[in-house]
């Protein structure tokens, strides 16, 4: 671990002239007594007329005139400053943040936090657009570990989970596309074909693919199956007329394919049976309309298929 990575300490010095917050948070970590301290957020405000902040540390010291009764120092009791090691925030609210220069104000407060007056100095004169908060108090059994516990809390919130940046049908219609570009053949794809063309005018649906091998139309459709069965019930609806409609104008045949994701990544499973249940409604919804239904992890033999019959 760094230096810059360990926490500050130094003897305490002399404590600010305001009263901590009446608020007091409590962070236990074991079974043992627990002290008052003081904690203080230290704030970016790139723009103090807009008032908007990010919190980049945490001051955190002993509280002893909290109480009137002496008691023993904590462990680790010496005044403790930490800042963020994950600047990302603090660059989204000011790209121009001079991060360098905040680290340096770090080791800083490191080197004179237990100059006496340094607390009403910082109050006064933090500069590079950080504020500090009023004193809270809390209790805790051990200044470092409620010093993680504060930056948790306030400076660097857990990470979210990471969601799929495509999901429904814009994921299946990111997989067709890879799949086909592997296989060599979607520049000779027919793309976002429109159904009004073979039904009548005014018909919104657009096909997402098709090729026309031989005396046969192949299309396909992302058809996405969550949150709702709209998308399947719309393309069932549509298939009978798109189908006379290629037969009329184009005198082939249509073979019109629905691609969805597999049930078990939509967590149709037996474990979740109304979703399950749902799931099959949708694919047999589109199976009594002749429409193939095949899922994602189908969509390599398919482009592989397409290539043979276009001769890529």
């Amino acid at each position: 671990m760094s230096a810059r990575e360990q926490p500050c300490t130094h003897e305490p010095g002399v404590q600010p002239d305001r009263k901590p917050a009446e608020r007091t948070v409590a962070i236990a970590t074991s079974p043992n007594p627990r002290r008052p301290c003081a904690f203080q957020l230290l704030r970016y405000v790139p723009d103090p007329v807009r008032n908007e902040f990010v919190h980049i540390g945490v001051i955190l010291r002993e509280a002893p005139d909290l109480v009137q009764t002496p008691a023993p120092s904590l462990p680790g009791a010496q005044p403790l400053v930490r800042f963020t090691r994950d600047w990302r925030r603090v660059r989204c609210l000011d790209p121009q943040a001079d991060t360098a220069l905040l680290e340096a104000m770090e080791d800083d407060l490191c080197r004179r936090l237990g100059e006496p007056g340094l607390m009403r100095l910082l109050d006064e004169s933090l500069s590079l657009g950080v504020q500090m908060t009023e004193p809270r108090a809390l209790l805790a059994e051990s200044l470092p570990a409620a010093l993680d516990e504060l930056m948790k809390l306030y400076v660097d919130p857990p990470p979210r989970e990471r969601l799929p940046r495509l999901s429904g049908r814009a994921a299946i219609q990111s997989r067709m596309r890879a799949e086909f570009e592997r296989a060599g053949v979607w520049d000779l794809l027919r793309k976002r074909i429109a159904a009004a063309d073979y039904t009548r005018p005014g018909d919104p649906l657009r096909i997402d693919l098709g090729y026309r091998p031989n005396g046969v139309i192949r299309m396909f459709h992302a058809v996405g199956l969550e949150p709702g069965l709209e998308a399947a019930k719309a393309l069932a609806f549509s298939a009978a007329g798109l189908r006379a409609g290629v037969e009329r104008v184009e005198m082939a045949a249509l073979e019109l394919t629905a691609i969805i994701e597999p049930a078990a990544r939509l967590g149709a499973t037996d474990d979740e049976p109304e979703r399950l249940a749902l799931y099959r409604f949708g694919v047999e919804t589109m199976e009594e309309h002749q429409i193939r239904v095949l899922t994602t992890s189908d969509l390599g033999r398919v482009a592989d298929a397409a290539r043979r019959e276009l001769r890529a």
